[in-house]
């Protein structure tokens, strides 16, 4: 399929990635049709799509949707199970509905069949879910993806103004960050390359880098403390005083996972040279 021939659906297009790739893909000449709960300003050659359940639209007229829906912390009402999985079976019965062939899916770098975290759990269900779906799909198992207001980004941005950067333990554990522009070259490349038809692909940045490292990259020079806090005790205050430590408790796990993964099928399979994310 060529780009001229492509029209592409995104569900949660009001975040951070979904912004961005709605703008992008503008900047293409892709036609875009945004689901959200909240109307936003539109971009060129782009319909928005407002719903309370998405089980309530009907069809939509596009060939590949872009499943951004999804939560990495959990609340009373918004579980896990609620969003990350039974969202992508209501986003499968609409691609079926409206006979859409190609499901472009982010999931989490760490997710596999070992896994016991509820937020890994949840993100295999719903890759099974799409596997299970006869739909040609491309699964993107995406480290931190930063770009200008990326939520990693924006909570360190908030110590920042508090003075004091938080980092749990010693530190020394990896991220693998990937550029926002990046990830919407790749999320393109997916709709249209069969080389990343029937693929879980992990979405990875070509530099490994210390949290600790991160962090003294992204202050560059500010007036900010460096505070390392013990492991046991950032986990007890995340779990019984979560407003006094920037991080969730599924951030931690997520965090101090060290999980980190070869960019070269990526870069092999997409033909995208990957570039280091600027900070």
């Amino acid at each position: 399929m060529e780009h001229d021939q492509i029209k592409i659906g995104i569900s949660g297009s009001n975040g951070f990635v979904g912004t961005n790739l709605r703008e992008y893909l503008t900047t293409q000449n892709i036609p875009v049709i945004s689901l959200s709960r909240k109307k936003h300003k539109n971009f060129i050659n782009e319909k928005n799509i407002i719903f309370q359940d998405i089980d309530d639209i009907k069809k939509i007229q596009c060939n590949v949707l872009v499943h951004l829906i999804g939560t990495g912390n959990q609340t009373k009402d918004l579980d896990y199970e609620l969003v990350n999985v039974k969202q992508t079976e209501k986003i499968i019965k609409l691609c079926k509905r409206s006979k859409i062939k190609k499901i472009i899916y982010i999931s989490g770098l760490g997710v596999s069949n070992h896994t016991t975290l509820g937020y890994f759990l949840s993100k295999l269900k719903a890759e099974k879910l799409i596997i299970d779906s006869g739909m040609d799909y491309t699964i993107l198992r995406a480290s931190y993806i930063v770009g200008k207001a990326d939520p990693l980004t924006q909570n360190l941005s908030r110590q920042i103004k508090h003075g004091v950067i938080i980092i749990p333990g010693t530190g020394l554990y990896k991220l693998q960050p990937i550029a926002i522009e990046d990830v919407c070259k790749v999320i393109l490349n997916s709709s249209v390359n069969k080389k990343l038809s029937n693929q879980i692909i992990d979405l990875v940045g070509p530099k490994k880098i210390s949290f600790q490292n991160y962090i003294k990259k992204f202050i560059k020079g500010k007036p900010v403390k460096i505070k390392k806090i013990p492991l046991e005790i950032a986990y007890f205050t995340a779990l019984n005083n979560p407003k006094k430590i920037p991080y969730g408790l599924d951030d931690l796990n997520v965090m101090i996972g060290d999980f980190t993964s070869s960019h070269k099928k990526l870069e092999r399979l997409s033909g995208i040279k990957l570039e280091i994310p600027l900070l």
